[in-house]
């Protein structure tokens, strides 16, 4: 069986760091791919651009996704991946800290499984990462 990825799209380092440190503390050892905007999501997940020879079929299990990103939003993401058959499989747990409801509703409307306001502090990152970890078999 190939590795469980996990695929953050986040473009705050400070959001990147604190989301890989709550993993490691609950002991998430499946090894999780990091982009820092839109556009280089749906190349990942399409395996195209600096990510071509890819192997589609190796899709992440589960990804974790900002809505507020550079060049391409997250709800644009979202859109894109849930048009293909093999991508719209994959687990999407919207990380954000958009209060706007309208966001949360079109996020949901796609296809968004899990959605939560990003954490403030390490405490609620763990706790986040317990939940999304959970989703993955050991």
């Amino acid at each position: 069986m190939p590795d469980q990825t996990v695929l953050l799209v986040e473009d705050n380092p400070d959001d990147v760091d604190l989301t890989l440190l709550a993993f490691k503390e609950v002991g998430f050892t499946h090894p999780i791919i990091v982009v820092h905007d839109g556009s280089q999501a749906l190349d990942y997940l399409f395996g195209r651009g600096t990510f071509a020879g890819r192997n589609k079929a190796d899709t992440p299990v589960l990804m974790l996704l900002d809505l507020k990103l550079p060049k391409v939003n997250g709800i644009e993401v979202l859109r894109g991946m849930r048009a293909d058959p093999l991508l719209k499989q994959i687990v999407v747990a919207v990380l954000t800290s958009s209060n706007e409801e309208r966001e949360k509703t079109e996020a949901l409307k796609l296809g968004t499984n899990l959605y939560f306001r990003k954490a403030l502090d390490f405490d609620g990152g763990v706790t986040i990462a317990r939940q999304l970890a959970s989703l993955i078999p050991s």
